[in-house]
């Protein structure tokens, strides 16, 4: 167990009960053997997030938010440096999920150094932990986007074995959605959809097309399913479902997928709310793969530094908004869509 050092406070954010997130004053502690304290500097943001924060998605509080981490390491034990590979003063990009299943961003303040989230300026990383060398050069906040990349290559790649010359529909047109969009494009895919709801989506749809997308489609506009017949004359290959809180997305992805398609579901609905529109009938009849995705894994997380640093695609021209802890709470009620338009790209840098 880490020891605390008297000397040495971090300023964190934790999140107290929904809507409640008060500064805190914490202890450093010192490294153990198989763990390593974190200096952070960008934390990304995803749903999850303003999930929390809202109390949309339950959780036992209190705790320190904050799972898409990227930071120098300040100080190493041995068994750590030796299994990590990294040592003091290496930037890396944290995975959020431990070997145990466990994820940071969600443990309890009252457990051990009580810093397991990106909300603060030091972050502890317990053994099990496993992290990634941030390339030379790359940006911090601009690194955290290795994991909605890393969740774009797994989800529209890995899981369902997307082939070169696919047809892919990406569903959804968030940082998620886009990265999809990316993921199928660099594995050969010949023909490349993403959709959109209204006004909102209307400049994500537009960017998409600089990151791959052949067809961006509003579907309060026009038939997903007649534009991409009409653009390729047949259904998807691969249709992936990014949405968030959009229950009617999954019958659409469904009537998308061409006979014998894969559907993967990476978004999420919300408790009890089904899918309108959805006839399981169709999943017979066009004898479709339905997959669900959670999470990724560390090859994929790889392959997004690889992308990130490639030059391709323009990931720093993402519109993002960068705050720091004392604007945590503004930007995540603007994620929740209460305080004006969110940004495509969210990230807190303490």
């Amino acid at each position: 167990m880490p020891e605390a050092r008297n000397v040495e406070q971090a300023r964190a954010l934790v999140l107290e009960k929904p809507r409640e997130l008060a500064p805190r004053q914490l202890p450093i502690p010192d490294a153990a053997a198989d763990g390593a304290v974190l200096r952070v500097e960008a934390c990304g943001l995803c749903g999850t997030d303003h999930e929390l924060y809202t109390g949309a998605l339950p959780l036992g509080f209190p705790f320190i938010p904050g799972h898409e981490t990227v930071g120098v390491i300040e100080a190493i034990g041995d068994d750590a440096r030796a299994a990590w590979h990294v040592d003091v003063g290496d930037r890396v990009a944290v995975e959020p999920l431990l070997v145990n299943r466990e994820c940071y961003g969600m443990l309890p303040l009252d457990r051990e150094s009580g810093l397991w989230g990106g909300y603060a300026t030091h972050h502890y990383l317990a053994a099990g932990t496993r992290v990634h060398k941030v390339p030379a050069g790359l940006d911090p906040v601009l690194a955290t986007m290795f994991n909605p990349l890393g969740a774009g290559i797994r989800w529209a790649v890995d899981v369902p074995q997307t082939q070169s010359g696919a047809v892919v529909a990406v569903l959804g047109p968030g940082v998620r959605g886009l990265a999809a969009v990316v993921a199928a494009r660099e594995a050969g895919a010949a023909f490349v959809m993403i959709t959109g709801r209204g006004e909102h989506d209307a400049p994500r749809l537009e960017l998409a097309r600089a990151f791959g997308a052949d067809l961006a489609c509003d579907v309060e506009v026009d038939d997903p399913v007649a534009a991409l017949r009409k653009a390729v004359g047949a259904g998807a290959d691969v249709v992936v479902d990014v949405t968030a809180k959009a229950p009617a997305a999954f019958a659409q992805a469904v009537a998308l997928a061409r006979r014998g398609g894969t559907v993967v579901v990476a978004g999420t609905r919300g408790v009890g709310v089904g899918a309108p529109g959805f006839e399981p009938d169709h999943v017979v009849y066009k004898e479709l793969r339905i997959l669900g995705a959670f999470g990724v894994d560390s090859s994929a997380y790889e392959r997004a530094f690889d992308l990130l640093t490639s030059g391709k695609y323009p990931f720093a021209d993402i519109p993002r908004r960068v705050a720091d802890l004392d604007g945590a709470e503004d930007l995540l009620l603007t994620m929740a869509g209460e305080a004006g338009p969110p940004p495509m790209h969210a990230v807190i840098a303490p």
